[in-house]
């Protein structure tokens, strides 16, 4: 037995309208429906979803997220290209990091040097 739309964008924190564009543009399976028509989604669904939303709140285009998600249809036999996708993923990832770390420390420099001229 599955939970419905409304409840799946509460646990998700993805609005209804977005699961129903995710669905239509391929990012997650057809969605099974209950006897009255409706969306029902499960856990695997729900596990899906918040994958899907660590991809997208680290970057990745919605175009790769489509393709990782063709490929993840197709089976075991993709799994390699998933794997690569993933780390040049992650390599991209790393790198923005790095630099909000680089620019982190300038905020950090300009604001010890605001701390020293109030306290002159």
């Amino acid at each position: 037995m599955g939970i419905t739309i409304q409840e799946a964008s509460r646990i998700s924190g993805l609005s209804a309208h977005t699961l129903r564009y995710y669905e239509q543009i391929g990012l997650i399976h057809q969605v099974g429906r209950d006897t009255g028509g409706r969306r029902s989604y499960t856990q695997p669904d729900l596990e899906w979803l918040d994958f899907l939303t660590k991809l997208r709140t680290t970057g990745m285009p919605i175009a790769d997220m489509c393709r990782y998600a063709e490929l993840r249809r197709q089976g075991p036999a993709t799994a390699a290209e998933r794997r690569r996708m993933l780390e040049a993923h992650r390599e991209r990832v790393l790198e923005r990091i790095a630099q909000l770390s680089e620019d982190v420390s300038v905020l950090d420099y300009k604001i010890d040097f605001y701390h020293a001229m109030e306290n002159s």
